[in-house]
């Protein structure tokens, strides 16, 4: 690998570290100065069929309800960003902020009654995004990242029914909708993103010259063939040595 190209995969791996940060920087400055002024800022989050509530699209992935709700986010949220930005690094932009919109603007449609704040949405997105891509572009580093995302984040699918939390108000709507916005997006991207894998077949050792078998221009006549003659068939058997 030359060095040139060496170079650029260590800036591309720095960007797609770089962006996923920033926007985590936004949302732990956010809660330090909740935490820090002693307010609360949940009723900025989105409100669904309100039009104050529209401003919820934009707002909520920044705003978390606790420490605990920002951690939970973070993680899976660089996670799956980082490796969006790497592998995707065309789309990225486009992925990342289709699945936040298009997400925001039906949990505003179809979402319960409340305030619902958190990036969880849009982990869901990206999750699904990133697995269905895998799956439907039949990529092989692609098929690999799906297996990783499915083993690691398999379990967000919990997350879509509330019966198993019961002591938290978990907003399931938002985590369905956002995965849904992905499965969308990798449907649509279906076609771009990383180039497919190409295979070349290695024909170096078959002759090419005018006299080779295959130019030959005499075809057989089936009625050079014996009457007696018959198809072959061979027959394979396998046999268990004794030891």
């Amino acid at each position: 690998m030359s060095e040139s190209v060496h170079r650029q995969e260590k800036v591309q791996l720095v960007q797609s570290v770089f962006y996923p940060l920033v926007f985590l920087f936004v949302m732990w400055m956010l809660k330090t100065m909740e935490w820090v002024g002693d307010w609360h800022w949940g009723h900025y989050g989105l409100q669904p069929r309100t039009y104050q509530g529209l401003l919820g699209i934009v707002t909520m992935p920044f705003l978390h309800s606790s420490w605990h709700h920002l951690i939970s986010n973070s993680v899976p949220f660089f996670f799956l960003g980082s490796i969006l930005f790497f592998f995707y690094k065309e789309l990225a932009w486009k992925v990342l902020l289709l699945i936040w919109i298009i997400g925001g603007a039906w949990l505003w449609i179809g979402g319960g009654v409340g305030y619902h704040i958190g990036a969880s949405g849009v982990v869901y997105g990206l999750a699904a995004f990133l697995f269905f891509s895998g799956i439907w572009r039949k990529n092989s580093v692609l098929l690999r990242l799906t297996l990783v995302v499915a083993f690691i984040y398999g379990g967000l699918v919990w997350g879509f029914f509330p019966e198993f939390f019961p002591n938290q108000n978990i907003s399931w709507e938002g985590h369905l909708f956002g995965f849904l916005s992905g499965v969308v997006l990798a449907w649509f991207f279906r076609h771009q993103g990383p180039p497919d894998d190409q295979y070349h077949w290695d024909d170096s050792d078959v002759p090419d010259g005018e006299d080779a078998y295959w130019r030959s221009e005499h075809q057989g006549d089936p009625k050079d063939l014996s009457e007696k003659a018959r198809p072959t068939r061979i027959r394979y058997s396998l046999r268990q040595t004794k030891k």
